[in-house]
């Protein structure tokens, strides 16, 4: 019997967090997918604290109603980015939590990058 995707994402994702650990000066960039949202934080690791997050529930709450496809993770991507640039945070740890790099996880990563962020 093969495991669902998710149980294989959970197996992976503890293999991807022993390597990578945020600062202060560059916090890890989580990402989250659910079936309906998309969610990315900015985490540093060393103080136990989010910096910074954004979702595509946040930024639905503007008007325009936001799923979780590629066109909303960049603008995901694109809002993460601008709120650590105001922190005067200019480079990240990308951690994927398991998910393949590939569609909404790398348009999320892509428009990040687009808005300023070093990854």
């Amino acid at each position: 019997m093969s495991k669902s995707k998710n149980a294989q994402r959970l197996l992976r994702k503890p293999r991807i967090r022993k390597k990578i650990s945020g600062t202060e000066v560059r916090p890890r960039l989580v990402v989250f997918r659910s079936n309906q949202h998309l969610y990315a934080q900015l985490v540093d690791d060393v103080n136990g604290v989010t910096l910074a997050s954004s979702s595509t529930l946040l930024l639905n709450k503007d008007g325009e109603t936001l799923k979780a496809n590629r066109e909303s993770a960049t603008k995901v991507g694109k809002d993460i980015a601008v709120k650590a640039l105001d922190k005067k945070i200019e480079a990240v740890v990308f951690d994927r939590s398991g998910y393949i790099y590939h569609g909404k996880v790398k348009a999320l990563a892509d428009g990040a990058r687009e808005a300023g962020l070093k990854f």
